[in-house]
């Protein structure tokens, strides 16, 4: 969603970078720069005002004018800034002393709130909660029958006694599921509200009555972060009618310049909570102004990137698997295979690698990725019997035939896969041995020192004459030509071959 938003700004940036000093006139013109980039992300006029400001103020300070790279420092204090307009820290849900919590969704028709009940609610039964969804969107034809597949995709309970499509009273479901929770241990209680496609006096006049009926904990204000200025319009009118605690985003995953997300905040004063980022129940979790600020200037976001990698893998079977990758042999396709959909569970390929530090400026390369090319490595794998998996070298002529008219690919597909294969178990047993450096764990020994080959002319001493060949030891620290400093030095440092400026 912020990808015109962070191109432009990465842009600006760069050309900061090769001036060692900043004069005004260089500020003005990346405040400039920053104020278009803001106003074509379609973010509020007012809100584009107070951020240049304010970034301009701090850049003709004393934090940029005797700081050793000015240009890293504006782009601190952009960062601090974006920060600051998101929310400055991440936003905690409040938790009734006595349960049940009670958490109602409000917003217009068509900004997902039904949708987000269910993802609100897996995301609450994975920190160890009981929630339970109530239906009180009454009036949207088969309001009430999504809300419980939802629930049922999640796994959580859902409080359903009227069928909607325009009968029963939703303020007396609200109440009704305070004592229904209560009865059934429900620690959480989530209530679906009803939405209009405009603001209107019948609209807040019924979230209000369910506001007051059921006395909740956090009203969350539900906005479609595609819908541009209209959202601050839409948060302005319900902070106004019903009041609301905090903020959730949905639809991040759109092709929309994202102007509402920084918008909201500023205008309304209250924090963004949550972000849903696609269509599937997992797409969604707490809203971090540090990264998203960090993903907006091409920072990365690798906190996410670990959080989603600790949710999916086993420390178990991941240190079991490690294992496995070090010996390189023991790395079998079904252990490939597993790691792979692993890493699938996670999200989208492409998702996850735009988590990464300066992956914006490969955006071209990152939209070539796709999905279907692990499915398809997937159905290559499981068309192999389970001796072919353990042992890929048999897959000869006949077998990848086979196996490529099983997976619906050609010939060529299977030969790249086992050679690719092939060329990464080379690559972890070379890694486990330290990749052959010396000095690494693994790694090749240090070359012995030779003998003297033979026929190589005898001192003329004549004390030395008929003594035994003298034995090579280490000396003793203190003692030899470097004294004290050969303790200090790599092993193998020999100082013969070290050459002074113009030895040749």
């Amino acid at each position: 969603m912020f990808e015109t938003l962070s191109d432009r700004l990465t842009s600006v940036f760069s050309s900061l970078r090769a001036k060692g000093r900043l004069s005004d006139a260089d500020i003005d013109a990346t405040c400039r720069e920053i104020r278009i980039a803001l106003l074509e992300a379609d973010v509020a006029l007012p809100v584009v005002k107070d951020f240049v400001a304010h970034v301009k103020e701090r850049a003709r300070g004393v934090e940029v004018s005797q700081a050793l790279n000015p240009a890293q420092q504006v782009v601190k204090i952009v960062n601090d800034e974006l920060i600051d307009i998101l929310g400055g820290e991440t936003r905690r849900l409040r938790y009734a002393k006595t349960p049940p919590t009670v958490l109602m969704l409000a917003g217009l028709q068509g900004s997902g709130k039904t949708t987000l009940a269910g993802k609100l609610a897996r995301w609450l039964r994975e920190q160890g909660h009981v929630p339970l969804l109530v239906a009180c969107d009454l009036q949207r034809p088969n309001a009430v029958q999504q809300l419980s597949v939802m629930a049922e995709r999640a796994e959580v309970a859902v409080f359903a006694p009227e069928p909607g499509n325009g009968v029963g009273d939703p303020v007396e479901v609200a109440r009704r599921s305070i004592e229904h929770a209560k009865r059934q241990q429900h620690d959480v209680v989530i209530i679906d509200t009803a939405g209009r496609l405009g603001i209107d006096q019948e609209l807040m006049r019924q979230a209000a009555d369910i506001r007051d009926a059921v006395s909740p904990d956090e009203v969350l204000f539900v906005v479609d972060a595609m819908i541009g200025q209209d959202a601050v319009t839409t948060a302005q009118a319900f902070m106004t009618g019903v009041g609301f605690d905090g903020v959730v985003l949905t639809k991040l995953d759109g092709d929309a310049r994202g102007g509402a997300a920084l918008s909201v905040r500023h205008v309304t004063g209250r924090p963004i909570m949550f972000a849903s980022t696609g269509e599937k129940l997992e797409d969604f979790d707490a809203f971090h102004p540090d990264r998203m600020a960090g993903r907006i200037l091409d920072m990365g976001d690798i906190l996410t990137l670990i959080e989603q990698a600790q949710k999916t893998f086993d420390e178990a079977e991941a240190a079991k698997m490690a294992s496995k990758m070090a010996s390189g042999d023991g790395f079998t396709l079904d252990d490939f295979l597993d790691q792979m959909m692993m890493v699938r569970k996670m999200g989208p390929i492409k998702n996850l690698l735009g988590m990464m530090p300066g992956m914006g400026q490969m955006r071209d390369q990152l939209n070539q990725v796709d999905d279907k090319d692990l499915d398809r490595i997937a159905a290559i794998i499981r068309s192999m019997t389970p001796g072919e998996r353990a042992e890929p070298k048999i897959i000869k002529g006949s077998r990848r035939e086979r196996i490529a008219r099983g997976s619906g690919v050609t010939v060529t597909e299977v030969n790249n896969l086992v050679i690719r294969f092939f060329e990464a178990q080379k690559m972890m047993k070379r890694m486990s041995q330290g990749m052959g450096i010396p000095g690494m764990p693994g790694g090749r020994r240090q070359q012995k020192a030779t003998k003297p080959k033979k026929g190589r002319r005898v001192s003329g001493d004549p004390r030395k004459a008929g003594l035994p060949k003298p034995v090579a030891e280490t000396p003793k620290p203190g003692t030899g030509a470097l004294g004290n400093l050969g303790q200090q030095l790599p092993p193998g440092f020999d100082p013969s071959k070290f050459k002074f400026p113009g030895q040749k």
